[in-house]
């Protein structure tokens, strides 16, 4: 479906200030579970802050994932029909323990959980990293970039299969996107990891080149198993 310009959304200002909040989930597969771990604990803590209801897409103002990590982004910032995160934080574990058998060799169940959701309907900022293997370029799928690059305004779905394509392991993944003015773009992709495993880089750098600038604080998930927080300087 043809998209307009308008339809694209504008980029809130930082929810604190001039302090641009950062998440950053690394890739590794269905190691995923542990930075999965992690947020459950997390929105947890702001859960008995601020309430039930508390979910980690409306405490960041960027959230980004390379590979397994670009899944738990999209599952964390996707909007259900009452405009809520399709999954809480605690719900990610008990998924990739149901599905990790299919998750990655297979698209289904990607596809089912994302549907037609499009970058442009994220809760929160994303930045998703990828790398096509016919340009031999980084792609990122970034909320900041689809204003002036539509054709980034993939489907969510799509952005996660390409990002969890790791060479060796799994195939590329092939798909065309349409941009507002109706040109079509092919994409060939594999795993963002080639380019940018540790995605918080790609994240900062969108976040300055944004409508907005400022103090950074980021907190990184690394599949190893333990969390960085850090004020980064402006």
């Amino acid at each position: 479906m043809l998209r307009t310009q308008s339809s694209i959304l504008q980029i809130p200002p930082p929810t604190y200030g001039n302090l641009v909040t950062i998440l950053s989930i690394d890739g590794g597969g269905i190691r995923g579970i542990i930075p999965a771990t992690i947020l459950e604990f997390l929105e947890s803590q702001l859960q008995e802050l601020d309430g039930e209801s508390a979910r980690l897409a409306y405490y960041f103002d960027v959230i980004t994932g390379t590979s397994t990590g670009g899944l738990v982004t999209a599952m964390l910032t996707a909007p259900n029909d009452k405009q809520c995160p399709l999954f809480a934080a605690k719900d990610i574990k008990p998924f990739y323990l149901e599905h990790c058998p299919k998750i990655f060799p297979q698209y289904n169940v990607v596809r089912e959980i994302l549907g037609e959701i499009r970058v442009h309907e994220t809760l929160t900022n994303i930045v998703i990293p990828t790398f096509d293997i016919k340009t031999l370029r980084p792609v990122i799928f970034s909320s900041y970039q689809i204003k002036r690059t539509p054709c980034l305004d993939a489907r969510l779905s799509d952005i996660c299969i390409s990002t969890s394509a790791a060479p060796t392991y799994l195939p590329s993944y092939n798909f065309k996107n349409q941009d507002t003015k109706g040109n079509i773009y092919a994409f060939n992709l594999i795993d963002g990891g080639v380019c940018a495993n540790n995605p918080w880089n790609s994240s900062s750098a969108d976040a300055d080149s944004g409508p907005f600038c400022g103090r950074v604080f980021l907190i990184s998930l690394i599949v190893v198993g333990f969390a960085v927080g850090l004020e980064l300087p402006s």
